[in-house]
């Protein structure tokens, strides 16, 4: 059974920086795409950023040069760094496979961003 467990989350201040993690058991994250949604309050999730098995990544516009996704394929971890947060980037945080998400989500990690 595939399990998610983000991590890495908190509250930071805007312009700030975190790092969220997200450990995979139960399947190989080579053999997929693996991306990071988020979901704030009165919207729906979105995918913010993924990256193929090879690290070739797709950035929203909302977060274009300032989210990066780091893989580490051997110890089946994904990372999202995230840079010059701002308010607006307040949400839970998902990893998952993307384009489409095939596993059960995991709980998420609250990231707050506020002064």
């Amino acid at each position: 059974q595939v399990q998610l467990v983000e991590s890495g989350g908190g509250l930071v201040s805007p312009g700030g920086s975190l790092r969220l993690s997200c450990v995979v058991s139960g399947r190989r994250i080579s053999d997929y795409t693996m991306g990071w949604y988020r979901s704030a309050p009165g919207k729906q999730r979105e995918l913010v950023a993924r990256a193929t098995s090879y690290g070739i990544q797709t950035i929203g516009d909302s977060v274009k040069g300032r989210f990066a996704v780091i893989r580490d394929n051997p110890k089946n971890m994904v990372h999202l760094e995230m840079n010059s947060l701002q308010p607006e980037d307040t949400a839970v945080y998902y990893c998952n496979s993307a384009p489409k998400s095939i596993f059960p989500w995991g709980q998420g990690t609250q990231v707050t961003v506020s002064a």
